[in-house]
């Protein structure tokens, strides 16, 4: 009796410690909360961008979570480049020091931030850039800075960009592991590294042509920052002439090598600071935290902005991946609100499942037939990401946007060799002649297989006929340039596949005028759950997460880039609408 009496009162008192100690927690969070309620912005500050998370299109973040600070490892776009438009404007900016390490942006991200800075300059306002070291996409963000300083014993990285494709053909051969691999379009190459040792022709034409229009609208917007041509940037890469600080001075990438404390001491001396005296540095964080209390847009009138970020699987979706529950629910919020005139769609998507593609897609032809629908493409949008774009009244798309890959595939994951090799036998049993329809362990048959394609080539059809009705082609048009075929911004421009080349601003400013909105203010959806509310209702996903750095750390980055890469294709439900390959541009 005296054991249980103890038990309970230890368990009560664990109960009550517990709880005390969570009191405790959310008093510090309020208190940490009111003490970023009071960011002041001092006269003569030097706002400091230096991004080192990761940068989404939209977090979704609420500015009265608690949590905020505590949970949230992201950057909104959003929020930057509305940080730069009010500092634009702000009497107490009086300019922006870049001070950026490997950016963890898109080029098309990058390319808008770079566009604000462009504008937030025409104010009359300074920008300069500073680095240790120079990674190529922190150049070309820093290039559009007044002038750009670079450690003297730092670095500049400087030739070209470039992409590595991992092919399995051999892996599945040595383990018995294996993918079936149906598909349609002679560029639809997801599929490709699980039936070749090496890179088909029309692969690599597609990615060389692609990654160099990307490069060409890099090496156009330094040429006009920096006033070097760019014929002469390209002899700067071919030559690495820009890997040493002296290199790069002379080569005109930078206008000096200073060490941070020059670099300050300069930055003084534009300001009219004394020697002795510090610099007002805002960091970006606190004057976004500022900045998100001050509308740009104002107007009872509302433009819905509805992000669609991430791949797309059959679900609710989220802010990491596009699922139908919250994009069917946030158009229907936006059609359904009188005071919303017109709707943008903001896309960075590789694609994913074609079935979720399609019912995204019906709900914007039911939006649009009622309100106007602009689409803007950010980083990728691509396969099943341009498959939802492609129901919008005009596409918008960066010149180094990587869209098109109008093509449908399928992968099923097969162990028959491996099984036979350690040993395990599957016998099956059924009631009709196609009831067992496929089993892992046994080898892809004729019946299966010819069923499998025929659905592949029925959702190459629709897709066909959805981008014929949306861009106002033949489906052979469409045909013709499809296949699986990945375009940049550029070029789906002068081939049809989107309308105009612009940013997010751009696509607002149309939906504006479609609605013939003079005033406006923005709305912006989904309404994600707080970071908080996810971590405690999915312990488990901690765990995964938790449990593939320990993969990641056991096997090494290399090796775990294959493991990940074939346990994401081995995850797909149903037919893929798809980007053609996993492209990391370096």
């Amino acid at each position: 009796m005296n054991f249980l009496r103890n038990l309970l009162a230890s368990i009560l008192g664990s109960l009550v410690a517990f709880g005390i100690l969570m009191g405790m927690f959310f008093i510090f969070i309020a208190l940490v909360s009111n003490v970023d309620d009071g960011v002041v912005v001092k006269r003569n500050s030097v706002l400091e961008f230096g991004f080192m998370a990761p940068v989404k299109d939209y977090t979704g973040k609420d500015d009265t979570d608690p949590f905020l600070g505590l949970w949230n490892n992201e950057i909104g776009l959003d929020e930057i480049l509305h940080a730069i438009a009010i500092a634009k404007t702000d009497t107490n900016i009086e300019g922006i020091s870049l001070t950026t390490n490997f950016l963890q942006a898109g080029i098309a991200q990058t390319r808008e931030i770079r566009e604000a800075l462009l504008d937030f300059k025409s104010s009359g306002k300074f920008v300069y850039a500073y680095s240790d070291f120079f990674s190529q996409k922190d150049y070309y963000l820093a290039s559009v800075a007044d002038e750009v300083y670079l450690n003297p014993v730092g670095a500049l990285d400087f030739k070209g960009l470039s992409t590595e494709i991992l092919y399995f053909k051999d892996f599945q051969e040595k383990t018995g592991v294996k993918m079936e691999v149906i598909r349609h379009g002679k560029y639809k190459s997801a599929v490709e590294p699980f039936l070749s040792n090496t890179m088909s022709d029309e692969n690599r034409l597609q990615i060389q042509e692609l990654i160099s229009s990307i490069w060409n609208v890099i090496i156009d917007d330094i040429s006009q920052s920096r006033s070097i041509s760019a014929e002469h940037l390209n002899v700067i890469a071919d030559t690495l002439g820009g890997r040493t600080p002296k290199y790069a001075l002379a080569s005109g990438l930078v206008d000096g090598n200073l060490h941070f404390d020059q670099y300050e001491a300069l930055l003084k001396d534009k300001m009219g600071v004394g020697t002795d005296d510090d610099l007002n540095y805002i960091s970006f964080e606190d004057y976004a935290f500022s900045a998100n209390r001050k509308k740009i847009h104002t107007g009872a009138d509302k433009i819905a902005v509805i992000y669609a970020q991430g791949e797309i699987f059959y679900g609710e979706g989220g802010k990491d991946f596009i699922g139908q529950g919250v994009m069917v629910d946030a158009l229907r919020k936006a059609k359904d609100d009188e005071n919303i005139k017109a709707i943008v769609l903001r896309v960075d998507s590789p694609g994913g499942s074609a079935l979720v593609s399609d019912i995204i897609w019906r709900e914007i032809e039911l939006t649009k037939e009622e309100k106007p629908v602009v689409v803007s493409f950010g980083n990728v949008a691509a396969s099943g990401g341009y498959y939802i774009g492609v129901g919008g009244d005009k596409i918008f798309a960066e010149p180094t946007t990587i869209t098109g890959s109008i093509g449908v595939f399928g992968t099923i994951p097969n162990v028959h060799e491996l099984a036979g090799n350690i040993g395990v036998n599957a016998e099956q049993v059924g009631t009709n002649k196609n009831s067992v329809d496929y089993s892992l362990f046994e080898p892809l048959d004729d019946t299966f297989r010819s069923t499998i394609q025929e659905g592949i080539e029925d959702t190459y059809q629709i897709f066909l006929e959805r981008v014929a009705a949306g861009r106002n082609m033949t489906i052979d048009q469409v045909d013709a340039l499809a296949q699986g075929r990945v375009w940049s911004g550029v070029d789906a421009k002068a081939n049809g596949l989107v309308d105009e080349l612009g940013n997010l601003d751009d696509a607002i400013e149309a939906a504006a005028e479609m609605a013939g909105l003079d005033e406006y203010s923005i709305r912006k959806y989904p309404k994600y759950k707080s970071d908080f509310e996810r971590f405690m209702e999915d312990l488990g996903g901690v765990k995964s997460k938790i449990g593939e750095e320990a993969i990641k750390e056991q096997l090494g980055t290399e090796a775990y880039q294959v493991f990940s890469e074939f346990k994401k294709l081995s995850e797909q439900k149903g037919i893929q609408a798809k980007m053609p390959f996993s492209l990391n541009i370096k």
